[in-house]
């Protein structure tokens, strides 16, 4: 099991929990945005884009790069995910990786 099931299981399960992640993260910001995630007194990104949706016409940046975070993190860690991917890939030679 350990030489056999274990390595080719390894590329799927990191795929799938930086996925998780990133849904995570995507979750709660959607959920906090409209107030139905953790406390108005916890500074997190979906009360964040809440509070600049009001001020959009005055100061844009308030709205724009909370946003922009959001989506800088969720593609570093989907980006991370699929670079371990490659990196622990068994299946591919030492030849097809250079």
């Amino acid at each position: 099991m350990l030489r056999h099931i274990l390595p080719n299981s390894m590329a799927p399960l990191i795929v799938q929990a930086t996925v998780s992640v990133s849904y995570a993260i995507l979750a709660e910001a959607g959920l906090s945005f409209p107030g139905l995630g953790v406390k108005a007194s916890t500074p997190t990104w979906g009360p964040i884009l809440s509070d600049g949706r009001s001020f959009v016409t005055r100061a844009w940046w308030l709205g724009i790069f909370p946003g922009v975070a959001i989506m800088v993190t969720v593609l570093s860690i989907t980006f991370f995910g699929d670079y371990l991917r490659d990196l622990l890939d068994v299946r591919e030679t030492s030849t097809e990786k250079s």
